[in-house]
């Protein structure tokens, strides 16, 4: 059973070492995906905090419609700490949020009460 393991372990490893280097950064982020992170992201106005973003697993670029074109935008869930007290209390809830890749400054997120 021991060498059975062992086999698979060093099959494994060849694997890898073939892949190209965006593919081993894609498994890598699945791994890192399915463990979770448990991020914060903070949106800054100057020097100011303005809105913080909690227990994100991970954030995403979008892709295309035809999937081999990055959209200039990430995007992720995470609990709108709205009291900025860095504690995901309660009675704030977890939304949808995307982020722009150019200069413009802005943050879109879905509203913790629905409407």
């Amino acid at each position: 059973m021991k060498k059975i393991y062992m086999a698979i372990s060093i099959l494994a490893l060849l694997m890898m070492s073939g892949c190209t280097q965006e593919t081993q950064n894609k498994l890598g982020r699945a791994i890192q995906n399915w463990t979770g992170t448990d991020g914060v992201l903070e949106v800054y106005a100057g020097d100011k905090l303005v809105k913080r973003f909690m227990k994100i697993d991970k954030l995403s670029t979008a892709v295309s419609t035809s999937g081999d074109t990055n959209r200039p935008y990430r995007y992720g869930y995470g609990v709108l700490d709205t009291n900025l007290d860095g504690i995901a209390n309660k009675d704030e809830k977890r939304v949808y949020f995307e982020f722009s890749d150019y200069s413009t400054s802005y943050i879109f997120y879905e509203s913790p009460t629905g409407k």
